[in-house]
């Protein structure tokens, strides 16, 4: 019979290791919890207001002309699967990052990524309109700047 020997002093880094990163999985799955996180992953505009910040955004949505028609994803997001989901990404991380710090622009603003997908949100859904009106010379992606005009249309008067 073999006497008994505590466990190697080579076994503890791993042991730390796994418990090290047992409690950074367990924060990042309850803090992704109590963040409705799964939520932004919808198109359900209500997962915009999670953050109190964006309530005066879904107001003005709803009372828009384009409550009927478009929800959030629709007008801010490429309308490709994994463009789409890369920009939700990267917007996640700033969001989460920026009311973390609390180090985010007050009004919030898009960024300039942000606001060349919306510009091409508006010439996609508007394509034939623009044509129509601009003629087929004129639709580069520099030759429109939709929000120079309209930018309260998506979102409403404000308050």
């Amino acid at each position: 019979m073999r006497p008994f020997s505590p466990r190697p002093a080579a076994a503890w880094p791993g042991f730390l290791l796994c418990a090290v990163m047992g409690v950074v999985l367990g924060l990042g799955a309850y803090t992704a919890r109590y963040a409705e996180g799964t939520s932004y992953l919808s198109n359900d505009p209500r997962a915009c207001v999670n953050c109190h910040i964006m309530r005066d955004q879904y107001d003005g949505w709803q009372k828009a002309s384009h409550h009927g028609v478009a929800t959030c994803n629709d007008c801010h997001t490429p309308h490709d699967f994994i463009g789409k989901y890369l920009t939700k990404a990267e917007s996640g991380y700033h969001h989460s990052k920026g009311f973390t710090l609390q180090d985010f622009h007050e009004p919030i603003q898009l960024k300039p990524h942000s606001a060349e997908i919306l510009r091409a949100s508006c010439v996609s859904c508007h394509k034939e309109f623009l044509h129509d009106v601009l003629g087929p010379h004129q639709q580069g992606d520099k030759a429109l700047d939709c929000l120079h005009c309209h930018a309260r249309v998506g979102h409403g008067p404000t308050r």
